[in-house]
């Protein structure tokens, strides 16, 4: 009865470290995937960079007289491309639009380069805004403020790792308020 014990034991044993061993891969198969899961969900995710107006400042202004109600300045703005991803953000070179009542007021060229990753890229331009003469511009001077908008398409590549590239598009929408006596932009509001 003894040797039958002691092969009884003996599997029991065996069974009990093959269960222990399967537990185990099964243990490390969860744990991978989750940590798989968290990487792909926060490291691996590409979203689109944010490209905004952050400040502007008027110089050179040519304000319009009575009889002519035309307005030409120069704007220095203050651009920021924001890029929340894991990888650096490279893009081409964009045309900023300034619009006064929906026609164009002016544009300036943003150069190709990139954005690092996890970091802001701050960028300034220089925009001749011509404001050609009508009843609106002769009104808005009256009042001392031009209410004007800007625009932007952003196109460029988010690269991870230095293998994957994905395509992506910053896109800028913004609103402001130009004061002629202070000679200052206010309430910049972007979308």
């Amino acid at each position: 009865m003894a040797p039958y014990a002691a092969a009884h034991d003996a599997e029991e044993i065996r069974r009990k470290k093959r269960s222990k061993l399967i537990l185990y891969i099964v243990l490390f198969v969860v744990f991978q995937t989750g940590v798989i899961l968290i990487f792909s969900f926060t490291v691996m995710k590409i979203r689109a960079p944010k490209f905004r107006l952050s400040a502007a400042v008027i110089t050179n202004i040519a304000a319009a007289t009575p009889a002519n109600s035309s307005f030409t300045s120069t704007v220095k703005a203050n651009l920021a491309v924001r890029n929340t991803n894991f990888g650096r953000y490279k893009y081409e070179s964009t045309t900023v639009e300034f619009l006064y009542g929906g026609a164009p007021a002016g544009k300036a060229t943003v150069d190709s380069s990139r954005a690092n990753m996890r970091s802001t890229k701050k960028l300034e331009i220089e925009v001749d805004l011509n404001l050609a003469a009508s009843t609106q511009v002769a009104s808005d001077l009256r009042d001392g403020v031009l209410r004007l908008s800007s625009r932007a398409k952003m196109m460029g590549k988010v690269e991870l790792f230095f293998v994957m590239k994905k395509k992506k598009s910053a896109t800028m929408n913004c609103s402001m308020e130009l004061v002629i006596a202070t000679q200052q932009i206010r309430n910049i509001a972007c979308e």
